[in-house]
């Protein structure tokens, strides 16, 4: 079927709308009419070549919209669902065997490889390829295919234009609050970077009761949303000696901290302030090859100190937890959001980079 979708057609260039056509859906694999779908760092770091897709390339990884057609051995999905589509995992290795799907064995070659786990691509214009399946989805564009597995069934009552980014930005921060450090009531949490992600694990530390809760992040425009969000305490890393001040705060340093930047010197504060005993969580996506360094005897007094993919999340039960948290008013993601049309992608994805806008989403011509 003939698509529109948003086509990168070199490194570091711009994104051009054109018209390609679009396979029909594999036994396991369902269409997804996108009715609005996220921008994410990750796929402006594709745009930039972080990683082995071919050009040229769609991308987009947080797409919302209905079902329009499912292949023949899908049973729990049909054509009219509402449904969020999240990360891809292969269901045949270990860790997707113990049900860690965000760290499937497969998981880097299914989200960047531009094919499907077959090798085929699903997209073509004029005879020749157009390698998507980033993220085995594709958003940026009309329509999408996708595994079944990785598809999300969510209530009618939400608003579905506002869904997508929970498909990766928001379950990544809300996900290693509330599945990999499961705070305590009381317990203090500092969150490093206040976009997205980090508001999202804002939001989540609320919801758990930590207490204080602290935002830091270099941004004029961004702490006055963080403490709408639910900050207690904000941070200008700029100006302070942030851990210093953290120390102050919390009586001695952090029970946690979210580190969302990716910056060496950014995740070193967030280690160096934490209590004894107190755990870091990096979700912040740097190049490979980026090294951080830390006092052995900051280690060894109990700090851990670990990475966390996509949350640590099981989308099919978090994501409609979440959901559930946002229709409730408990979890307003539509505070960080700023609507683009399709056509202005491009805009969207500088103001993206700009830090002007902190979670763009492009809603689909209808």
């Amino acid at each position: 079927m003939r698509v529109t979708a948003a086509v990168m057609e070199e490194k570091c260039g711009a994104f051009n709308i054109d018209t390609v056509e679009l396979d029909t859906p594999q036994a396991e694999e369902v269409l997804i009419k996108i009715v609005a779908t996220g921008i994410c760092h990750t796929d402006l770091h594709a745009r930039d070549g972080y990683f082995p897709m071919p050009y040229p390339g769609v991308y987009g990884h947080e797409g919302a919209g209905v079902i329009a057609a499912v292949g023949s051995e899908v049973e729990h999905l049909a054509p009219g669902d509402h449904v969020v589509i999240s990360f891809p995992w292969c269901g045949e290795c270990e860790h997707c065997h113990e049900g860690r799907r965000a760290y499937c064995r497969r998981g880097s070659e299914l989200k960047s490889r531009g094919t499907r786990a077959d090798g085929s691509t699903t997209m073509r214009r004029a005879g020749a390829p157009v390698y998507a399946s980033f993220f085995q989805q594709s958003s940026f564009a009309t329509f999408a295919l996708a595994p079944a597995r990785d598809v999300v069934k969510v209530r009618r009552d939400a608003p579905l234009d506002l869904l997508g980014p929970f498909a990766c930005g928001i379950q990544t921060g809300a996900g290693a609050v509330l599945n990999v450090m499961l705070p305590e009531p009381g317990k203090s949490l500092a969150v490093f970077g206040a976009g997205s992600v980090g508001l999202a694990g804002l939001m989540a530390a609320k919801v758990a009761g930590c207490d204080p809760i602290i935002a830091v992040d270099i941004r004029a425009n961004r702490p006055a949303l963080a403490s709408a969000l639910g900050a207690t305490h904000l941070i200008d890393n700029a100006r302070e000696d942030t851990v210093a001040a953290i120390r102050r705060i919390t009586g001695g340093g952090a029970h946690f901290t979210l580190e969302t930047s990716a910056t060496p010197a950014v995740f070193r504060q967030a280690v160096d302030c934490l209590l004894t005993r107190g755990t870091c969580v990096l979700v912040g996506s740097a190049r490979r090859g980026t090294e951080v360094s830390f006092e052995m005897s900051t280690l060894q007094a109990g700090r851990t100190v670990r990475g966390a993919i996509q949350g640590d999340s099981r989308p099919d039960q978090f994501i409609p937890h979440l959901v559930d948290l946002f229709v409730d008013g408990r979890f307003p993601i539509d505070r960080l959001v700023t609507f683009y049309d399709f056509a202005e992608i491009n805009r969207a994805a500088a103001d993206a980079v700009a830090g002007t806008t902190i979670k763009p989403v492009l809603r689909m011509p209808q």
